[in-house]
C-alpha cells in the first residue's frame, strides 16, 4: 500500500503523478477537436483516442483532438466520469508476466451528453471543425436485419427520430440533422468513420445512413451517398470492462484516483482505407496501417478472433470457467480452437500477401490466454444476436457452399442454444444479455420437443434450418451438450478430430 493518498486524476494534478505514469507531453490547452466520437467507451479511449494521443505527444494532430458524445442513458456515467478529469483518463497495458504500464490519455478534450442538449449537438457536428464523426456504437448500434441487410426501423427511438422536425435522440439522427444542415448551407461533409467490430463497417455505415436519411428526405440520402466518405477499417485490441479492482490496483500500485480508466492488452493493430472527404490526422506515423482495400485483414479478423471468442465463451461458461484465460489455457480447448481457426475459419479467407496464417492463429490463443487481462467469458457471451450472424454463419455458409467442415461451427452455434436456456451445467441460472434475449431464450426453451427451435429464427439464421447438411451436425452437437455436458462434448470432438474426422 502506498503511503500517500492517491491524486484525483485532473489537468491540475499531472505534474504530481508517479513518475512512472506517462502523461501528455504536449499543451492540451492548444488541442483542439476536430473529430466527434459517438460512444465514449473502453475500446475507443483504448484505441482511436490512443493513438491521437500518439501523434500529439510527437508534436502533430493538435487539431484533431476529440468531442466526446453519449446518446444513450448510460453514456451519462462516463460523461460526467471525463467531464470531472478535464477529459483525462488512464489506459493500462496488462502484460501477460503481471507488468502493467499505466499512461495518461489526454486527446478527449471536449464532452457532450445529447440528451441534455439536441441542438448543441448537432450544432458541434455541423460545425467546420469537426472533419471526421467516428462511431463505436457496437453491432446493434447500426439497426441492421441480419438476414436482409436492410434498415431495421422498427426501435421507438429510431421511429421518434424518423418524425418530421423531429429533435435527436440516436446517432442517426444526429449525423442526418448535421449532415442536411451542411447541405443546406452549401458546405463540405465530414467523413464518417465507423470503428465497430462488423463486416465492411464503412460500407454497412453508409447504407444504413442513406437509408435513414431517405425516409426522411431523398435528396440528403442523394447528397449523403455522393459527398461523404465512409471508409472501412479492422480494428483490434481486446479490452475487457474496467472491474472496480482494475480502479483500486490503479489506486494502490500508481497512486492515480481515476472515476474510469481503461485496462487492455499490449497488442494493438488498425487496418484502415485512407479515403477521408477532408483529411484525416497523420495516422501511419503512429502505427496504422493505411491500405485501399481493408476486406481481407477484416476477413481474417473476424472469422478467427472473434468467431473464437464465440467459439470459447459458450463451451467455457457452460464447462465452469468465468474467464477467457483460463479457457485457453486448457489444452483441450485450444486444440478446438486450433482447429476451428485452421479447418473452418481460415479456409473462407481470401489471399493474404505476407500474412502467416498459422503464426497469426497461434498469436491469437496466446492473446487470449493472457491471465492480466481476465476478459469475462459474460462479456464475450452478450448480444450474441449481433455478433454470430456477422462472424460465424458467414463461415458456416461460405463452407457449406464449398464442401467444407462445418461440425466445430455448428458446435459453436449449439453452444450458444445451449447457453440461452439460461441455466448451467451445475443448475445455477445464466444472465442471458442481448437485446433480443426474451425471443432467444423461448426458442432455447422449445428445443426438447424441437431441437432446431433456435436455429429457426429467419431474422438471425435465414435458411440453415433448412440445410440437411447444417440441422443434423447441429441437432447432434446439441444432443451432445445436453446428454454429455460441453466438456465430454469437447473431449469426442477431439477424438474424432485426432482419428481424422
Amino acid at each position: 500500500m502506498r503511503d500517500s493518498p492517491p491524486l484525483p486524476l485532473r489537468e491540475e494534478t499531472l505534474g504530481r503523478l508517479d513518475h512512472r505514469v506517462a502523461r501528455p507531453a504536449y499543451d492540451r490547452s492548444t488541442v483542439t477537436a476536430g473529430i466527434v466520437h459517438f460512444g465514449v467507451g473502453g475500446f475507443h479511449r483504448a484505441h482511436e483516442a490512443m493513438y491521437l494521443d500518439t501523434l500529439m505527444n510527437g508534436g502533430q494532430a493538435l487539431d484533431w483532438g476529440v468531442c466526446g458524445v453519449g446518446v444513450l442513458p448510460q453514456d451519462r456515467r462516463i460523461i460526467d466520469t471525463l467531464t470531472a478529469q478535464d477529459g483525462l483518463y488512464t489506459l493500462v497495458l496488462k502484460h501477460p508476466d503481471g507488468h502493467r504500464e499505466a499512461r495518461v490519455i489526454g486527446s478527449i478534450v471536449e464532452m457532450m451528453f445529447g440528451p441534455d442538449d439536441p441542438a448543441a449537438v448537432v450544432a458541434r457536428l455541423a460545425d467546420d471543425r469537426t472533419r471526421i464523426v467516428s462511431l463505436t456504437i457496437t453491432e446493434g448500434g447500426y439497426l441492421v436485419n441480419q438476414v436482409t441487410g436492410e434498415l431495421d426501423d422498427s426501435d421507438p427511438a429510431t421511429q421518434a427520430d424518423l418524425a418530421p422536425a423531429a429533435t435527436p435522440r440516436t446517432v442517426f439522427g444526429f449525423l442526418a440533422a448535421a449532415l442536411d444542415l451542411r447541405r443546406r448551407e452549401g458546405r463540405p461533409p465530414f467523413t464518417v468513420l465507423s470503428c465497430d467490430n462488423l463486416p465492411d463497417n464503412g460500407d454497412v455505415a453508409r447504407r444504413m445512413l442513406c437509408a435513414f436519411a431517405r425516409r426522411r428526405d431523398a435528396a440528403l440520402a442523394d447528397w449523403i451517398q455522393a459527398e461523404v466518405a465512409f471508409p472501412n477499417c479492422m480494428v483490434d485490441r481486446i479490452t475487457p470492462a474496467t472491474a472496480d479492482e482494475d480502479v483500486e490496483a490503479l489506486r494502490d500500485d500508481f497512486g492515480v484516483a481515476d472515476g474510469w480508466p481503461v485496462v487492455c492488452e499490449p497488442f494493438t493493430q488498425w487496418v484502415l482505407e485512407d479515403r477521408f472527404t477532408q483529411g484525416r490526422p497523420p495516422l501511419h506515423d503512429a502505427g496504422v496501417q493505411l491500405v485501399d482495400d481493408v476486406v481481407p485483414y477484416e476477413l481474417m479478423k473476424l472469422r478467427l478472433l472473434n468467431a473464437s471468442h464465440q467459439a470459447l465463451c459458450y463451451l467455457g461458461y457452460l464447462s465452469g470457467y468465468r474467464y477467457a484465460h483460463e479457457v485457453c489455457q486448457d489444452p483441450l480447448f485450444v486444440r478446438f480452437l486450433l482447429a476451428y481457426m485452421e479447418r473452418e475459419g481460415s479456409p473462407t479467407l481470401p489471399a493474404l500477401p505476407g500474412v502467416d496464417l498459422d503464426a497469426y492463429r497461434h498469436q491469437l490463443v496466446e492473446r487470449f490466454a493472457n491471465p492480466e487481462v481476465r476478459d469475462t467469458l459474460a462479456r464475450l457471451c452478450a448480444e450474441s444476436s449481433d455478433r454470430i450472424p456477422k462472424w460465424l454463419l458467414p463461415v458456416v455458409r461460405e463452407n457449406l457452399r464449398a464442401g467444407g467442415e462445418i461440425e466445430r461451427s455448428a458446435l459453436v452455434v449449439a453452444s450458444w442454444a445451449r447457453y440461452a436456456e439460461g441455466v448451467d451445467e451445475s443448475g445455477e441460472p445464466i444472465l442471458v444479455v442481448d437485446r433480443h434475449r426474451d425471443r432467444l431464450m423461448a426458442a432455447a426453451a422449445r428445443q426438447g420437443e424441437d431441437p432446431l427451435a433456435f436455429v429457426r429464427d429467419p431474422d438471425l439464421f435465414g435458411d440453415l434450418a433448412q440445410d440437411s447438411r447444417f440441422a443434423a451436425a447441429y441437432s447432434e452437437a446439441l444432443r451432445q451438450l445436453h446428454e454429455l455436458g460441453a466438456r465430454a462434448t469437447l473431449q469426442a470432438r477431439a477424438s474424432r478430430d485426432a482419428g481424422g474426422r
